[in-house]
């Protein structure tokens, strides 16, 4: 695979934020707005879990935080979350 492969890969249409990974299930940002959201989603998640004073409020907004995320990146990923073993042919 050549980086060419790569790039033509992990290139997005307008309005998309993320693309399938090459391999497994899931998806990979690709622009500044699925970064964004990606390092947003990681510090809101670790000053959940350092500060909220309970358990249980923690385990609820994380679990918010993460269904919240997971939401967002699937709605916004070109050609959705399957399952890949490799480079589209």
């Amino acid at each position: 695979m050549t980086f060419e492969d790569l790039k033509r890969w992990y290139h997005v249409r307008p309005g998309y934020w993320f693309a399938p990974k090459l391999f497994g299930f899931g998806a990979t940002p690709v622009t500044w707005q699925g970064w964004a959201l990606t390092l947003g989603f990681i510090a809101a998640f670790v000053l959940d879990m350092r500060f909220m004073p309970a358990s249980l409020p923690k385990v609820v907004v994380g679990l918010a935080l993460i269904a919240a995320f997971v939401t967002i990146a699937w709605r916004k990923t070109d050609g959705g979350w399957n399952w890949h073993w490799g480079p589209r042919s």
